[in-house]
């Protein structure tokens, strides 16, 4: 008996011994694959309608950045197409790394339906798919619009997603303020909401711009999270969409100095420019609406001083305090802007057309036929963890509507005359609680103020 369980006691100790042994060394193909998994896809637009640029991350350091694509995925060969990746570690005390792949899909036939998997060899996403813009500016494109979405409370999130599967939109704007906020918890929450937004902005053009939650560690998340067109980390860029010439800027320069003043006068510089170059006669013959977007409002309706009291007077549309440098009013009406989308506010608010705390209606009858001045609209109720705002007791009299339910806006741009919008209320079930045209016989700059 005692040989017995000397034996067995040997055999184990040798079995142990050898084990590192057996245990060849990993090849290269033996890796933990969960992380080689992409996530957080999403699309905007490139440089033009014809390109498409696929961002997608994954956690650890990967061996390529690639998107397949074809028109019919199971049956066409795909086509292959190698992109760039770039190690983002969030400034929080973790220091928590995350790759982050983009690839330019490009010179794509115009009005097509494209499907597409990225990903690398080590791991693909689901097959997604998209369709292409129709080429020139005689057609009319959907855009659903809102500001301050987070991953908790999300209202808006559910009726965005089957809207999308229904094909309504053929791009999303984002005015600012996601997740709430992509920093926290080491941008775990980031994360989280990118994976959320998935089902939405994987299979339409996901266009944003920076709100104030953004500015963690020099708005670090934002930069390295979204790629929109030109070379400005995406913070202002523009670009075209059937009629429409869409301008996408940064509030935040305004407020966030410590950051550098050359990012202010940088944009508004370029703000410059492409107005200019929008308002051209030529450019306003092809695409007649020009159309901004930026965060923080320059009007609002709400109680809170920092924001809406009119004694308290916005950088963005004055400029900065006493100097009054780099103020936007005077640029939008100058170059004849048409339509003004702001959020922020959590609540959507319809405004008269309005310059300098005046009201130029185009008539009383029908006060949107070619006005006078911008027309503004703050939509920034799609639903966060801060919930909703109140309106202050006494509205100002450029408050033509207004509404705290949760939801978001719709637009259409039918063509060079005539916009529709309407807002879509989650509180009644995907009621519209507003709707209006805007009818434009002219474009261009607006007369001087009386």
């Amino acid at each position: 008996m005692q040989r017995l369980q000397f034996a067995l006691l040997a055999s184990l100790l040798l079995l142990v011994l050898l084990l590192p042994g057996i245990r060849s060394t990993p090849t290269d193909q033996e890796v933990d694959i969960v992380h080689y998994q992409p996530e957080q896809v999403h699309l905007a637009f490139g440089d033009n309608l014809r390109d498409i640029v696929v961002t997608w991350s994954t956690r650890s350091s990967p061996n390529a950045s690639v998107v397949k694509f074809s028109r019919n995925y199971l049956k066409d060969e795909p086509i292959v197409v190698n992109g760039t990746w770039q190690r983002f570690v969030d400034g929080g005390k973790k220091a928590r790394t995350q790759y982050i792949h983009n690839v330019e899909l490009k010179d794509l036939e115009p009005d097509t339906r494209y499907e597409y998997s990225c990903g690398s060899p080590l791991g693909w996403s689901a097959v997604f798919n998209f369709k292409t813009p129709p080429a020139g500016e005689k057609w009319s494109p959907s855009l659903a619009i809102f500001g301050d979405m987070g991953n908790e409370n999300a209202q808006s999130m559910g009726r965005l997603q089957q809207d999308t599967e229904r094909g309504m939109y053929d791009a999303i704007i984002h005015v600012g303020d996601f997740a709430y906020d992509m920093d926290t918890s080491n941008a775990a929450v980031g994360d989280a909401f990118m994976r959320q937004i998935e089902s939405v902005a994987a299979y339409v053009p996901y266009m944003v711009c920076p709100g104030n939650h953004e500015e963690k560690y020099n708005f670090s998340n934002y930069r390295a999270r979204f790629n929109m067109p030109g070379e400005t980390d995406s913070l202002w860029y523009s670009f075209n969409l059937g009629p429409v010439h869409f301008v996408s800027f940064s509030t935040e320069v305004y407020y966030f100095l410590s950051y550098g003043f050359k990012l202010l006068t940088k944009q508004f510089e370029w703000l410059e420019r492409d107005l200019a170059e929008a308002n051209l006669p030529e450019n306003r013959a092809k695409r007649p609406w020009i159309i901004t977007y930026g965060h923080r409002p320059m009007y609002c309706s709400d109680d809170k001083e920092y924001d809406c009291n009119s004694q308290l007077e916005t950088y963005i549309r004055q400029g900065l305090p006493m100097l009054k440098w780099f103020g936007l009013e005077d640029l939008f009406y100058k170059h004849g802007v048409d339509v003004e989308i702001f959020a922020h506010e959590h609540f959507y608010t319809r405004l008269w057309p309005i310059y300098d705390y005046k009201v130029y209606n185009g008539s009383a009858e029908a006060p949107y036929t070619n006005p006078k001045a911008p027309i503004q609209i703050i939509t920034g109720s799609a639903g966060c963890k801060e919930e909703r705002e109140p309106f202050s007791n006494d509205l100002p009299i450029w408050n033509a509507y207004h509404s705290n339910d949760y939801g978001y806006t719709r637009l259409k741009a039918h063509n060079g005359t005539h916009l529709h919008f309407e807002q879509v209320s989650d509180d009644q079930n995907g009621a519209i609680v507003d709707s209006f045209w805007v009818i434009k016989d002219k474009h261009g700059a607006y007369p001087s103020p009386q």
